[in-house]
């Protein structure tokens, strides 16, 4: 069975910057479409970015856009959640996910990833 690995969280001042990954044991993520999503207390788990297997096509949500970039490693072992000019509002856990069919309508509805990490917090506080 996949299992997923989440690592890169913490503390950052408003207007810094993170990178989490997003790491596979046994297994290439490179056939499989690998989704992040956060949820912050009292709200609910909302996706962030996407990256297909194949082409690599990416998803980011409106609120991330331009500021977020989601890329994998060379290996297919790992993949990256890139974060600049990072906000209060992004606070929150970071969860990364995988599924093996990817719709680009659907790639942020999280009932449809399979296998998902564990978490990493993410808090941004000056």
């Amino acid at each position: 069975q996949l299992q997923l690995v989440e690592s890169g969280g913490g503390l950052v001042q408003p207007g810094g910057s993170l990178r989490l990954s997003c790491a596979a044991s046994r297994f290439t993520l490179d056939y499989y479409a690998i989704g992040w999503f956060r949820q912050a207390p009292g709200k609910e788990r909302e996706g962030v970015s996407c990256i297909s297997s194949g082409d690599g096509s990416t998803f980011y949500a409106d609120s991330v856009k331009g500021r977020f970039t989601i890329s994998r490693d060379n290996a297919g072992n790992t993949v990256y959640l890139q974060m600049n000019s990072l906000k209060p509002e992004d606070t929150a856990v970071y969860y990364c996910a995988a599924r093996t069919d990817l719709y680009a309508s659907s790639w942020y509805i999280s009932q449809e990833y399979d296998y998902w990490g564990q978490g990493t917090q993410v808090t941004v506080s000056s």
